[in-house]
């Protein structure tokens, strides 16, 4: 491998995050580069022209069935063309079009039961499905579920209340809602989307109408509103078995998983990890767009990944001492879902794009960011060797681990591949064995630190046996001391002088003198 001096960061212009009809508003990867408003009317578009062709091929297959039903009656009528003519009509004219109604019915419950067998192995069970997933789910994480859709309901309930009867009509209507949709189970997730959807959008009409346009108090509605149904509707609409979200989410993780090898310095991303406050940043993106898998609401899922991007921002501005820039923002948030590996990643991304208020895809910075993550994922999924500046035989090479980059030198470049050198001898080899992927540097850094720890341990343990020899050698001093102190001064025991019977009263001093005999002359 040659030397590389030169490294090509990742770029994506920000018009390619906008809707493509121009609209101004952030596309997503998911409706085709278009905004939710654009997708939206290109759906049902597409949806009305679905309508008609099949109406055409409807009236095309009637005129057939008619055709041949007349043909096969053609025989038997030429005795009594007349009365023949005027009985056959009506059957004919209704036969074939129940024909036809029965074969779409039959075509369409073949579909979907196709669909099931592919989606589901249990499906020929279908009667016991919900004891069969009652079985396989934890009881702790449905306590949990029904604690938190406990909880949310009651501040839906809460909230509602502030609003007196309007708040009583919107609840009505989400629980007409959500009653309508637990019927609507077998419905594609584009169906469940687009139901969802329009009630958003009617919904908002409604209360645009009676906050006389103030988009702030109908934003703040909506967002309870949201959380409330989609916390209900979480297990039904996450997911669903008629996707193939499942297969992405894992196709998506092992992609990420071989590519575990690709190091910041290829993704050039502006970030030091062994500063610490970046290297804390990077932990809590990290742990950020892991927890997005966790939450059951839309919004709560762009909180996180906001987070995560708030974070990523920090990290970089640390590290370039001025603030960030959208060019160094999308190979870090690239460098975050690589070392990160979201869980069903997918799946979180198609439920944030059905599900979600579009107002919030559509503008400000959660659209901003979940465009960017979507923009990430899609160039993990198409990342090559031209996108990290690196020859096709060592790009294949580190896929299927053969070999494992090396750390980059202090001028940029690439080390060679390891290999015998006539001029290394053990200096070389010892070099070549320190370039080591991403995980094994970590793993060789704490080792280092492990080697550090334990020479320092062995000097502590030194200096304790030094301790105890001295305390040990002071003992043995102070002992001779002693020993040569009583030798010298042996001790005598004298015995107690002498006292008179009084003399243990402390108070005799205070006495009087004792009275002598006087003698009186006369």
């Amino acid at each position: 491998m040659s030397q590389k001096p030169e490294r090509r960061g990742i770029h994506v212009d920000q018009s390619e995050l906008l809707c493509k009809k121009g609209c101004g508003y952030y596309g997503n990867a998911a409706w085709q580069g278009l905004c939710s408003k654009c997708w939206r009317e290109e759906y049902q578009r597409a949806k009305e022209r679905q309508i008609q062709e099949d109406w055409a091929f409807a009236e095309k297959l009637q005129r057939e069935e008619e055709v041949a039903y007349a043909s096969s009656q053609g025989p038997s009528s030429q005795p009594g063309p007349q009365p023949q003519a005027q009985a056959t009509p009506p059957h004919a004219a209704l036969t074939p079009f129940s024909k036809f109604e029965e074969k779409k019915t039959n075509e369409k419950m073949r579909k979907v039961t196709t669909v099931k067998k592919f989606f589901s192995p249990s499906a020929r069970i279908a009667p016991k499905k919900e004891g069969h997933e009652g079985k396989t789910s934890s009881p702790s994480i449905s306590r949990k579920a029904s604690l938190e859709t406990d909880r949310v309901s009651k501040d839906f309930m809460e909230f509602l209340k502030t609003m007196q009867r309007p708040g009583r009509e919107i609840h009505k209507q989400c629980r007409a809602f959500i009653e309508s949709m637990a019927n609507k189970k077998d419905l594609g997730a584009d169906e469940l989307s687009e139901c969802v959807q329009d009630f958003y959008q009617n919904l908002s009409d409604r209360l645009m109408s009676h906050f006389k346009g103030s988009s702030e108090s109908v934003e703040r509605v909506m967002d309870q509103v949201e959380k409330y149904i989609m916390t209900r509707l979480y297990k039904s609409v996450f997911c669903p078995e008629t996707t193939d979200d499942e297969k992405k989410d894992l196709a998506t993780q092992h992609r990420i998983r071989a590519l575990h090898w690709v190091t910041i310095e290829m993704l050039c991303v502006s970030m030091d990890e062994e500063i610490p406050e970046v290297s804390d940043n990077v932990v809590k993106a990290i742990t950020d767009v892991i927890e997005m898998d966790s939450k059951r609401v839309p919004r709560d899922k762009l909180a996180c990944i906001t987070q995560c991007s708030k974070h990523i921002f920090s990290a970089i501005k640390i590290t370039k001492k001025e603030p960030a820039s959208a060019d160094d923002f999308l190979p870090a948030l690239i460098y975050i879902v690589l070392k990160a590996n979201p869980p069903r990643l997918q799946s979180n991304i198609q439920y944030i794009t059905r599900f979600c208020n579009p107002s919030r895809l559509m503008t400000g910075e959660d659209g901003y960011y979940f465009t960017n993550l979507c923009c990430a994922v899609a160039f993990i999924e198409k990342l090559d060797a031209q996108s990290l500046n690196l020859d096709t035989d060592e790009f294949e090479r580190y896929m299927s681990g053969q070999a494992s980059p090396r750390r980059p030198t202090d001028n940029g470049g690439w080390p060679l591949e390891a290999g015998p050198s006539p001029q290394g001898g053990a200096a070389a080899a010892a070099a070549c064995s320190v370039a080591v992927n991403p995980a094994l540097a970590q793993l060789h850094h704490s080792l280092e630190q492990l080697s550090g720890l334990s020479e320092r341990q062995d000097r502590l343990m030194e200096g304790a046996r030094g301790l105890q020899e001295e305390l040990v050698s002071w003992e043995e001093g102070v002992r001779r001391e002693v020993q040569d102190i009583l030798e010298r001064y042996p001790l005598e025991v004298r015995p107690p002088p002498a006292s008179a019977i009084d003399t243990e009263n402390a108070e005799t001093d205070r006495l009087p003198p004792p009275l002598t005999p006087q003698v009186f002359a006369g």
